[in-house]
Order: C-alpha cells, then structure tokens, then sequence
C-alpha cells in the first residue's frame, strides 16, 4: 500500500482512539476510511477490530492508572462479555437483524436524548439502582451478545448502563465502559485472525496512532469530565443513529 496512504491512516487511527476514548464511536471514522483505501469489507472490520483493540486497550491503562476503573471488581463481567459477544458472533447468521436497523438508531437517539437533559449527570458517583457484582456481568453479557451481533453504539449502551443503573459518575462510567468495550471486540479477533482477515501492515500503522490517540483521549475525558464526555456523547450518539438510518 502506498506509504502516503498508510500515513493518512494513522491519522484516521489517531483522531478515531480520541473519540473513543472519550465517547465511543471510533469505527464510525476508522471504517469507511478503510473501505475507501481499498479493503473489502471483511477485512475493513477485521482490521478495525485488530487496531481499535490496541486504542482501547491505551485507554483502559490510563483510565486504571488514575484510578476509575478496579479491574478485579470487573472479571465476572469480564467473563460474561467475552462470552456474550462470541456467541453473538457466532449466531449473526444464523438470525435476521434488519431489525436492528432500525431499533438501534431509535435507543441511540434515547440515549442523546438522556445525555442531553438528565439535569444529575455529574462525575460523582450515587446509590446504585442494581446490586454491581450481580448485575454488572448481565450487562456486560447482553451488550456483549449485541457487539457480536451488530455493533454500533455498544459503547454508549455500555455507558448508559453503569451510570443510570450503578450510579457512576460520567468519567468513571466511560472508563469501565472501555475495559468490556476492549473485550467484547477482542472476542471477534478470537474469529478474525485464524482466518486470515486482518490487513496487518494497515492494522499497525493505524495502532500506533490509535495509541496515541487513546492515551490523550483518555487523559482529555479525565481532566475534564463531563463537561466534555456529556457533549461528546450525544454528538456521536446521534451521528451513528443518523448513519444507520440513511447511510446504512
């Protein structure tokens, strides 16, 4: 591939680990850039997967280091949204999904809605609705099970979910929603890789952005809090929710 083509795809990984650090939604930029420098859509999602995974992965380590995520806290969950995830993948061919075309965009227009107007949304944390061991893994289960179906917006359901369920602040609901987001799209790797989909050249050029993207995504959504994830949040909710209704 052109050297110029992969330097302009390390940009695309470093601004794509930015905001997915922060709000989630990376892939809306990393994989129609793919697809437009040439790769067939398989190896466009597999190669998204492959770098994607690295950013994450940069962002979780920073979010830990300070403190926002206890990863011990978080196995079960871990677990389950490994597990959850490996069997969407596995039976999104065996279901029909248009569905979710439809029902996707409608939950991730709700969830900027929510962002948007819920007047208590605040970095300090409040009396959990659920209790967290027991309920934390369902939901990394469930969301997980959609990752591996469809995709779009998990990480924002996942976010939705610490913080109207467990009561988290914002910043800490964005750094636990990275650590199940890292695993639920590490489960497609477990499929992508042995069949030889990933674009390595592309999915490496792209981490090393991705890294630093992720890094200074992440100390961004921590330095300022809501005040940036909040605004970010409803702005990529609804770009994927009009993605997916017109430009599907």
């Amino acid at each position: 591939m052109d050297p110029l083509v992969l330097l302009a795809l390390m940009g695309v990984g470093m601004l794509a680990g930015f905001v997915d650090a922060i709000a989630g939604g990376g892939g809306m930029i990393t994989v129609p850039a793919l697809l437009s420098a040439g790769l067939p859509p398989v190896s466009a999602l597999a190669t998204n997967k492959m770098q994607s995974v690295v950013g994450t992965t940069m962002a979780v380590i920073t979010y830990w280091r300070r403190g926002f995520v206890v990863l011990k806290d978080l196995v079960p969950a871990v677990v389950l949204t490994f597990a959850g995830s490996a069997l969407g993948a596995f039976v999104v061919s065996r279901i029909d999904v248009t569905l979710l075309n439809i029902a996707v965009p409608i939950a991730l227009i709700a969830i900027a809605l929510y962002f948007l107007f819920a007047p208590k949304l605040s970095d300090a944390d409040r009396a959990s609705r659920l209790p967290f061991h027991l309920f934390v893994p369902v939901l990394g289960f469930a969301i997980g099970f959609y990752d591996g179906i469809f995709g779009p917006g998990t990480g924002a359901f996942f976010t939705i979910g610490f913080v109207a369920l467990f009561g988290f602040g914002l910043t800490r609901a964005t750094g636990n929603t990275k650590a199940l987001n890292l695993i639920s799209n590490s489960a497609a790797l477990v499929i992508f890789i042995p069949g030889g989909h990933v674009v390595w050249p592309v999915a490496l050029v792209m981490a090393l952005g991705q890294i630093i993207g992720g890094y200074v995504g992440a100390r961004t959504g921590i330095r300022y809090g809501v005040r940036i994830i909040r605004p970010l949040v409803v702005v990529v909710s609804i770009a994927m929710a009009v993605k997916l209704l017109f430009f599907p």
